[in-house]
């Protein structure tokens, strides 16, 4: 098993189990416990847990929500392949939502220069990086910027979103489950998400398989709102068809 797969083999277990215990660890992965104990302190570094006396646990138990730069830092290629798939979802014209988020960021950098879009974006970074593309009208939403996420949130934003039209709203979401949908640990940011999907045609969700089984504090959306996620291939093929019995359309990378 590579690196990269026992850690997030460590990581599923942590969010499955509450905490995960570096003696058994070493013992079921066969590898040593010093081994174990480095890749708790990766995941640590990667804001997805928080190490605790023989073991770890889940920044969810924590009612953590990790940085962006954090979240940024795993999953890099599952996320690459989850914008890419996205890019199938465009419109040939019109006017598309990206939401702020650690996948939609790597959509909205693979953007074609070949189409006319409008691009609403909420996160002032994505607004900088799109604004030079010459095939691009980028509208930024206004309001007070969450440092932790650096989206915008709050009265402005709702007000400028209540006032448009889109295609299609590119999603992102901290957890999905069956019992909750879609959820994100801050209500104001749930708020523009509601807002985001209330305004477009059609939403699409992007998140790698370790955001599936989680569920946070704000829910913004039902299953049956969203028209499609886009996963990667660790997603657990039972979860996969019950997501598509609810109505959601799936495709994995």
């Amino acid at each position: 098993m590579y690196v990269e797969e026992r850690q997030q083999e460590i990581l599923r277990r942590a969010r499955a189990e509450g905490r995960v215990d570096v003696m058994r660890l070493a013992e079921e992965l066969s590898v040593t416990s010093e081994t174990i104990r480095r890749d708790l302190t990766a995941l640590e570094r990667a804001g997805v847990v928080r190490r605790v006396h023989g073991g770890a646990i889940p920044v969810e138990r924590l009612g953590f929500e990790p940085a962006l730069a954090a979240r940024d830092a795993v999953m890099t290629v599952e996320k690459e392949r989850i914008a890419k798939a996205a890019l199938a979802e465009l419109p040939d014209e019109g006017a598309i939502i990206i939401d702020a988020g650690s996948t939609t960021e790597r959509l909205a950098a693979a953007l074609p220069m070949d189409r006319e879009l409008t691009v609403v974006v909420n996160a002032p970074p994505l607004a900088v990086s799109l604004a030079t593309r010459p095939n691009l009208t980028v509208i930024m939403l206004g309001g007070r910027v969450r440092r932790r996420t650096l989206a915008t949130v709050d009265d402005w934003n709702l007000q400028m979103l209540s006032r448009i039209h889109v295609d299609v709203a590119f999603m992102g979401t901290n957890g999905l489950s069956d019992q909750c949908g879609f959820t994100t640990p801050d209500p104001a940011e749930a708020a523009v998400k509601r807002s985001m999907i209330a305004s477009a045609r059609r939403a699409v969700v992007l998140a790698d398989h370790t955001k599936i089984g989680n569920d946070y504090f704000a829910r913004f959306a039902e299953i049956s709102e969203i028209d499609t996620l886009i996963s990667d291939s660790g997603l657990d093929g039972e979860l996969m068809s019950d997501f598509e019995q609810a109505g959601l359309r799936v495709i994995c990378t």
